[in-house]
């Protein structure tokens, strides 16, 4: 679905990123108020597995996000960091994607980054992970403590900022919670090596 089509289902208002000087790299939101429970529903079955989108409900507010490259770059980078220091320190993990999380009665949804159950596998994950490059939109805190999303981690100007559920808000650590030994001033160095495969072989290094 492209976003003229979108704009067929929706009175979308455009947010894009307009310090992006690529085609390739750009990245643009498309927001509107008023959608139905229903409404919602039906866009994502549209959708399909399409991951050219990434879909966010609050409260018949929807947010519909399509991710530059850099963003996807760095989504995967994150992930696979993040995996590979899971793996070595032999801690169970289920790793689901951008899995739509959603519950009606909170109308509440969204599509992370990433996001995973630690420990053991469960309906909700442990963590989701957020890449940010263009900012506005709905409130992604709120649509996960409404979820009960009990970690979220956001990616954003090359540092991690950790929030941790309490109670139903959400407080900035300087950790995580659910991972404290991992060293996320070293863990954002090796998201930003531009080569991937450079990254990796040296974080499992350095980690082992």
């Amino acid at each position: 679905m492209t976003p003229a089509l979108l704009s067929d289902y929706f009175p979308l208002q455009l947010e894009g990123d307009r310090t992006s000087t690529s085609l390739q790299d750009r990245e643009e939101k498309y927001i509107t108020s008023g959608v139905t429970w229903q409404a919602y529903e039906s866009l994502l079955l549209a959708l399909g597995n399409s991951s050219s989108y990434r879909v966010a409900y609050l409260l018949e507010t929807l947010e519909i996000m399509s991710p530059s490259r850099s963003h996807e770059l760095d989504k995967e980078n994150i992930g696979r960091l993040l995996e590979a220091y899971l793996e070595v320190k032999r801690i169970r993990f289920w790793g689901l994607g951008s899995t739509t999380l959603k519950n009606k009665d909170k109308q509440a949804g969204k599509e992370p980054d990433k996001c995973y159950c630690i420990g053991t596998d469960k309906d909700i994950p442990d963590l989701a992970i957020e890449v940010i490059y263009t900012s506005g939109g709905v409130d992604t805190l709120e649509i996960y403590q409404r979820l009960g999303v009990g970690e979220v981690w956001f990616w954003q100007d090359k540092q991690l900022k950790i929030y941790c559920l309490e109670g139903d808000s959400y407080q900035q650590q300087p950790t995580s919670k659910l991972l404290p030994d991992l060293d996320l001033t070293l863990f954002a160095q090796y998201v930003v090596i531009k080569d991937p495969l450079d990254a990796i072989v040296q974080w499992r290094e350095a980690i082992a």
